[in-house]
């Protein structure tokens, strides 16, 4: 007989405050966390999500206060050394906050350009990851533009539930719609196409999701885009309306 069952099975009556499956706790909290130590602990929080906080960053998070509600926070862990501040990223707000350990990380990427990015993504050396285009690591339509697509079509991403991005080395080369019906390729080398394609196929082989069935590709139906046959080699499959992967 598992704890809190009585003998006819019927459970026993709970305290009120911790009734249900979800309850809150903020009653519970003692001594109750005071404006200055929420502001920190939010601070390190986007530090430890982002590794550098800027004005742009506060602004996805949909801050209440926006950035002001942190920036004296940051100030102060800049003074006690656990952040520093610098012009790290080009276009963005003056002041930037960051943790170490991302100065260094830019440091040992700003130097390759986008042609060795594609020759070390063909040898499988490449950093190539796929994202939820809401995820924090993902820049693109938050702190950074999303850049121009391929093709003639009007269609843009946009940071949605349920799209997807490919990264090559950081930056952006394909974004696949919710539901996995349209693709956007932003470039046309044939290096970094085959990664895109590959990693596309991946999102399915790994069951992140179910399946893509690609009905337009660059804002028009699949014909002769230059990744169609890196998507046709990577399992995609010929499709009344379109491309499919399953897996």
């Amino acid at each position: 007989m598992g704890p809190g069952v009585g003998r006819l099975g019927h459970q026993r009556r709970a305290h009120p405050a911790r009734a249900g499956r979800w309850s809150l706790v903020s009653t519970l909290l003692e001594p109750v966390p005071s404006g200055t130590e929420r502001a920190t602990a939010l601070a390190a929080q986007l530090l430890d999500r982002h590794g550098i906080v800027t004005r742009e960053v506060a602004g996805l998070e949909d801050l209440a206060g926006g950035f002001s509600s942190v920036y004296g926070v940051l100030k102060a862990m800049e003074d006690a050394g656990r952040a520093r501040r610098g012009y790290f990223i080009e276009g963005l707000g003056g002041a930037q906050f960051a943790v170490p350990g991302a100065i260094d990380r830019l440091r040992s990427v700003r130097e390759p350009g986008m042609q060795s990015s594609a020759a070390s993504s063909e040898d499988g050396g490449g950093d190539v990851v796929v994202l939820a285009a809401t995820d924090p690591a993902n820049p693109y339509g938050a702190a950074v533009a999303w850049p121009a697509p391929m093709g003639a079509g009007r269609h843009t991403p946009r940071r949605g539930a349920g799209a997807h991005v490919v990264l090559v080395d950081g930056h952006l080369t394909a974004y696949v719609e919710k539901g996995g019906r349209s693709l956007l390729t932003f470039s046309d080398d044939a290096a970094v196409l085959v990664a895109s394609a590959r990693a596309l196929a991946e999102l399915v082989v790994s069951g992140r999701v179910r399946t893509l069935q690609l009905q337009r590709i660059d804002g028009a139906e699949p014909a002769d885009q230059p990744v169609l046959a890196h998507l046709r080699a990577s399992g995609f499959v010929d499709h009344p309306r379109g491309l499919v992967r399953r897996p």
